[in-house]
């Protein structure tokens, strides 16, 4: 089995593989300075070398070219200390040539060979001069990245509606596909602002329980189906409760319902029945 290394670039990123090419003693949180298809590049050891099986392995490994010195870790410093100020330079660029753009954020590679400005756009734009302008003012090679509005608020971070860090800027390192018939699995309401995160797009927890949700639901009676609760009371299915492992019925011949527990008998389950306006019936 091929022997790679774990590398990561920035704090809550993806983690690529390398080859370690020989370099000895990498250990967890070693900055190793790397073979990348955008050059060379400096990144921290999130998984020091093992063995993997070969179906893991996509295309040719790059190398690892060697641990970072001090000097490279003082000029990334350096560096990553313009970034506000690069940043606000960019903007006003593109204030003063109208370019229908919004920039999110300027990252220097650790030698200063590379000014990455991420930025996000309604549609195509033309920047060809204002690159021509940041290379004359930075005297650096610059590139463009348009990105999309999750990446958009994974850079600008924030809280979400539980309260808590948004996922995207503090554990999620890859986005994954989130549909419509997630929030149907579960139950929730449709409407836009009840299941859209701050990107506007659709929450990225609801992926996080539907397996399950999935699996609960083909073990339960179908919505609408007949159910016996006891001798000569039948019921009809009107709702589902992944969560407490319930249903909803309906009681036949009776304007009431009740929840049922699905791992209670029936023959010998005696449930509070409740009308449909709230009061109780016996």
């Amino acid at each position: 089995m091929p022997k790679v290394v774990g590398v990561r670039f920035n704090p809550v990123t993806k983690v690529y593989y390398f080859d370690p090419n020989a370099v000895s003693d990498l250990n967890l949180e070693d900055r190793v300075i790397v073979e990348t298809s955008r050059g060379t590049e400096m990144g921290i050891v999130t998984r020091p070398p093992h063995d993997v099986p070969s179906s893991e392995i996509k295309g040719k490994l790059k190398k690892v070219i060697r641990k970072a010195t001090p000097v490279d870790l003082l000029d990334a410093v350096s560096y990553q200390s313009q970034q506000e100020q690069t940043l606000a330079k960019c903007r006003e660029l593109v204030e003063e040539m109208k370019i229908p753009m919004k920039v999110l954020q300027a990252e220097y590679s650790f030698d200063g060979g590379r000014l990455l400005f991420s930025f996000t756009a309604e549609q195509r734009v033309d920047f060809r001069d204002l690159v021509k302008e940041l290379t004359r003012t930075f005297k650096t090679r610059v590139e463009m990245k348009q990105v999309g509005a999750r990446d958009e608020t994974k850079i600008l971070d924030g809280y979400g509606r539980c309260g808590r860090r948004l996922c995207c800027s503090s554990w999620l390192t890859e986005f994954h596909s989130v549909s419509i018939k997630m929030a149907k699995h579960q139950n929730l309401p449709l409407a836009p602002s009840e299941i859209s995160g701050l990107c506007g797009r659709l929450l990225c927890c609801l992926a996080y329980e539907n397996d399950l949700y999935v699996e609960m639901k083909q073990k339960m009676p179908k919505v609408g189906s007949q159910i016996k609760l006891e001798e000569g009371v039948t019921g009809i299915i009107r709702g589902l409760n992944v969560i407490s492992e319930s249903v909803l019925v309906e009681i036949e011949g009776r304007d009431a319902y009740l929840e049922v527990k699905l791992d209670e008998a029936s023959d010998s389950f005696q449930p509070e029945v409740k009308t449909k306006n709230g009061g109780k019936s016996s």
